[in-house]
């Protein structure tokens, strides 16, 4: 079929860029060679990216796709798909092998056994002191790394956060800026957008999950 598709962008840096976006079924080369390097999860729907040699990885609700800068294949939309996702345009294609793959990571691999203590050498936000923090980076490539990120409640302050994106999945925290003080409750299906240097507190109030992608 012939699919229709609508998008809305929700945040733009020049190079760093969020937003949402919906699709019904159809499918569509993609000969071309992919000019960023985007991350997605997955709301609702299901679909598959094929790579260029024909091998094919299907994706549902919950899962996060990864797609290098460099990528060609195939987009197949099995039943209508809405997607949030975060966009990298890096210069330069990062992944070495003469074949680009897609990489589709399941709700499943974001289980507390899949995660490991991080909180002195945290991700996202350098070092979470006393409030334990845990997370996996399954993507690291060049300037992009995605994984998934969880904290148990309590407060610590960051200093000089890295630019990230981060899609929350369970619990409430709150993000304030000390540039200016204003303070933003964060709860399960909201996205956020910090720029590289941010600084101020997180307040993790219930136990938190989140999904995450970092543009160095």
């Amino acid at each position: 079929g012939t699919p229709q598709d609508w998008s809305r962008k929700l945040a733009d840096d020049g190079v760093f860029r969020a937003g949402t976006w919906y699709c019904s079924e159809g499918g569509w080369e993609s000969p071309n060679g992919k000019g960023v390097t985007e991350v997605f999860y997955m709301v609702e729907g299901h679909g598959m990216l094929g790579d260029s040699d024909g091998t094919k990885h299907f994706f549902g609700p919950g899962d996060m796709v990864i797609i290098p800068k460099g990528h060609t294949g195939r987009w197949d939309v099995n039943t209508p798909i809405h997607k949030v996702w975060a966009v990298n345009a890096h210069e330069n294609v990062e992944e070495s092998g003469p074949i680009i793959r897609v990489q589709v990571d399941h709700y499943k691999d974001f289980s507390p056994e899949c995660l490991t203590d991080t909180s002195a050498n945290d991700p996202l936000y350098g070092n979470t002191g006393s409030v334990a923090s845990a997370s996996n980076t399954f993507y690291d490539v060049g300037p992009t790394k995605v994984g998934v990120w969880a904290s148990e409640p309590g407060s610590f302050e960051v200093a000089s956060g890295v630019r990230q994106w981060f899609h929350m999945l369970e619990g409430t925290m709150f993000i304030t800026d000390s540039s200016d003080g204003t303070s933003k409750r964060c709860v399960a299906g909201d996205t956020v957008m910090l720029p590289a240097g941010w600084s101020g507190y997180v307040d993790v109030v219930e136990p938190t999950k989140k999904v995450f992608t970092v543009a160095l």
